[in-house]
């Protein structure tokens, strides 16, 4: 089996982007105005997850409660698979009512060797159009890495120090319900993020993972909140360290001096750095 062949392959998927996920999203993220909004509202950047979900038949999940190896994906011989980061170019604003076109491919399959072994990274091509449109919306490439089972031994990788002074701050403070809603809006059935015996005992972790996409959100939503009227052009973020449920964590927040990028960032409750990310502005 040669990984390099699924380079190249494609897939295309259609939605509409509804109101009440949006609305769902916004409760879930505490947002002050929860309601479903009218059509041609513009989306939040990256609520365009809401759409396009993963709709596998139970039967077609593997034990992890991902859809089992293959398909489009290519068939990787690795158990763990996690978000490793994405980054995005917005070219105008997906609205609700919306018809959507989603194409993906596979752009890029690398094998390497890390700290605790094999490593496999798929980066995956999303351009999405709207109405018929020829001209792309938003183009996203997605970083997924895959990883052996863990071991006994495996050390820790060391943590990097978040950032020491920042303008903007939000507090989190996850929960079992927090995540199976956000795994619930975006029908993402990994038992990492829901199912507590699973990720203790099968993959090793000391609790509930909360989602890098779901912390990516807060980031922008973060950055929502300080500057309403900001029109971001392109946003990426990296995963740097898991983020457990049996800690509170925080978003930050630091615009550059003139004010055209925001560096963003996830920090843990011993001040590790969890996820770093930057977003450019008009």
């Amino acid at each position: 089996m040669n990984l390099q062949d699924w380079i190249g392959r494609s897939e295309t998927v259609q939605d509409i982007a509804t109101a009440t996920p949006y609305a769902a999203l916004a409760a879930t993220l505490n947002q002050p105005d929860i309601q479903r909004p009218a059509p041609g509202a513009p989306l939040p950047s990256l609520w365009h997850w809401l759409y396009f979900v993963p709709l596998h038949a139970q039967s077609d999940l593997g034990p992890d409660g991902h859809a089992k190896r293959g398909g489009f994906l290519p068939p990787v011989p690795l158990p763990r698979r996690m978000w490793a980061g994405s980054d995005f170019a917005f070219h105008e604003p997906l609205r609700i009512g919306d018809s959507l076109l989603r194409t993906s491919t596979i752009a890029d399959v690398k094998e390497k060797s890390g700290r605790t072994g094999r490593l496999i990274f798929v980066k995956v091509r999303h351009d999405i159009r709207r109405n018929g449109a020829e001209a792309v919306a938003l183009t996203e490439h997605h970083n997924i890495v895959y990883r052996g089972a863990p071991t006994p031994g495996d050390a820790a990788p060391p943590p990097q120090a978040a950032p020491a002074e920042w303008a903007w701050e939000r507090r989190i403070v996850p929960d079992d319900v927090l995540l199976f809603r956000y795994s619930a809006l975006t029908f993402n059935g990994h038992r990492i993020h829901y199912d507590r015996q699973y990720v203790t005992q099968v993959e090793g972790y000391p609790g509930l993972i909360v989602h890098g996409p779901l912390i990516a959100t807060l980031l922008m939503d973060l950055l929502r909140r300080q500057q309403p009227e900001a029109q971001v052009v392109r946003f990426e973020f990296k995963a740097i360290r898991p983020t457990f449920d049996i800690h509170p964590f925080s978003v930050h927040g630091q615009p550059s001096a003139d004010g055209k990028t925001i560096r963003l960032w996830g920090r843990d409750h011993e001040g590790w750095l969890t996820m770093d990310a930057t977003a450019t502005l008009t």
